[in-house]
């Protein structure tokens, strides 16, 4: 969810609440949003995609869930309470093998080897997993990351936290190549005047290197300005966000490549200097997208597909009220060109849009949000989030024409919220549901039955050529 700043299972709610009072000012496509859900209230369908296991919010971690990673056998699942981990030893059927408690939405998490990665977006009174809320306005609040030791993954220890200017919304991590580091890129935004460690302007990321052998010797490195000519200046005639920040990188270590969401504009950027990335291109939609909010590459780094969270996660915008270019997909390719000086460059060229073709229920907050590639070769498809609006399969392989292949989708009334993410792992494709906790998904074999199966861990904010 895009409130920062808000807290909790309870803060899910208000953002939700608050986001429903911003319908008037998006662009309706039509007058009225009373078509009928094509999946009624209370019901599930699917076409291949079939639900296998659900394992419900439990224990100390009742907050909102959100992102997860996966290293061998095991799925680490972040919980604005803490994370989980769960057993995939048997695929079908995840089992949860450990809860860690350390409140500090929205606990976005990365594993690279034997280091785990915490984002903290909420004003603590501490770094400790004991911290209880406390102001932003306030200097002694704290906000950054937190990493862990899993060389035990059933057993992490809590060795270093780092502070990031406006805290850690998301973090995507870029290893080197001889992988004797890892740069952690943090993104925040939502700066104000009043916040003592986060005040505008803010058109920063911060950059933290870990060393994988030492990772309690993790420090901030870099605070690279990427809009020094400032970004979008936004639009609230149509709820458009400007830009101070952004809200996810994805990384592509392979290729040197990372692409940025960042609010109001879409970037692409050279990380062959870790510590220092280059802005090469900037997209911006003034018509149709209000919250650049996450960046997946496909596999041989030519496309980059960005989400608009329009709303903030909140809106139910798959209602047919709001046009089919609303709280999208935009899909990109990454073009070669000859820059002044005869260099040669890469440049984001807009080729289409893509959004669940499905009438769902104006109490369901739908928008796009975050996915991962199913790794078929000479394919690009993509599994998806869209809250409420459950999962999708898209085949973007024509970026220019994307499609639907399958999807999964609870009715009003079973998920207080839907899916944060839905990502594909050796098989199976696993969802963390804000309300309701992680599900696995078999998709048909007509569609990843060629697939890769034999991935050693993901990082869908950290792309590995497949």
């Amino acid at each position: 969810m895009r409130s920062s700043r808000l807290k909790g299972a309870a803060g899910v709610a208000l953002s939700l609440t608050l986001a429903a009072g911003m319908v008037g000012l998006a662009l309706p496509a039509t007058a009225s949003d009373s078509a009928a859900p094509d999946v009624p209230p209370g019901e599930v369908a699917s076409s291949k995609i079939t639900h296998l296991s659900n394992n419900p919010k439990n224990g100390a971690l009742q907050g909102t869930g959100s992102d997860i990673a996966f290293q061998g056998d095991y799925a680490f699942a972040g919980n604005y309470d803490g994370f989980t981990v769960y057993d995939l030893s048997v695929p079908e059927e995840p089992v949860q093998a450990l809860q860690v408690y350390c409140p500090g939405s929205q606990n976005d998490i990365s594993v690279y080897g034997d280091i785990l990665v915490l984002s903290t977006d909420s004003s603590r009174s501490d770094d400790s997993c004991a911290s209880t809320t406390r102001p932003a306005t306030q200097k002694d609040a704290w906000e950054g990351i937190k990493v862990w030791d899993i060389s035990d993954p059933l057993a992490p220890k809590y060795v270093k936290s780092v502070e990031t200017a406006c805290g850690s919304h998301t973090h995507s991590l870029a290893p080197t190549k001889n992988g004797k580091d890892v740069y952690v890129y943090v993104s925040s935004y939502s700066p104000s005047s009043s916040y003592p460690d986060c005040r505008p302007p803010h058109d920063i990321i911060s950059i933290v290197k870990i060393p994988v052998k030492d990772p309690a010797a993790a420090k901030l490195v870099g605070t690279p300005n990427l809009f020094p000519k400032g970004g979008y200046e936004g639009d609230p005639t149509r709820s458009a966000s400007a830009t101070s920040g952004c809200h996810d990188i994805t990384t592509y270590a392979k290729y040197d490549l990372a692409a940025g969401a960042c609010m109001g504009d879409g970037i692409l950027m050279d990380i062959k200097d870790r510590a220092h990335p280059k802005v090469i291109s900037t997209v911006r939609d003034t018509e149709n997208f209000a919250f650049w909010h996450s960046a997946t590459f496909n596999n041989d780094a030519t496309k980059v597909v960005f989400t608009d969270e329009l709303g903030g996660g909140g809106l139910a915008t798959c209602t047919g009220e709001y046009a089919p270019e609303l709280g999208a997909n935009g899909i990109y390719d990454i073009e070669k060109v000859v820059k002044k000086g005869g260099k040669n460059g890469k440049e984001l060229v807009f080729k289409s849009y893509y959004k669940i073709p499905r009438i769902n229920d104006s109490t369901e907050n739908c928008v796009a949000h975050n996915g991962s590639l199913i790794p078929v070769e000479g394919k690009d498809l993509m599994v998806q989030a869209w809250y409420q609006g459950g999962v999708s399969v898209m085949d973007f392989t024509d970026s220019s024409d994307p499609t639907e292949l399958a999807w999964f989708d609870r009715g009003a009334g079973l998920s207080s919220g839907g899916s944060w993410s839905t990502y594909w792992y050796n098989g199976y494709a696993y969802s963390n549901d804000l309300g309701i906790g992680f599900d696995t998904f078999d998709i048909d074999d007509s569609i990843d039955g060629k697939a890769k199966t034999n991935l050693k861990s993901l990082n869908p904010q950290m792309q590995e050529k497949f």
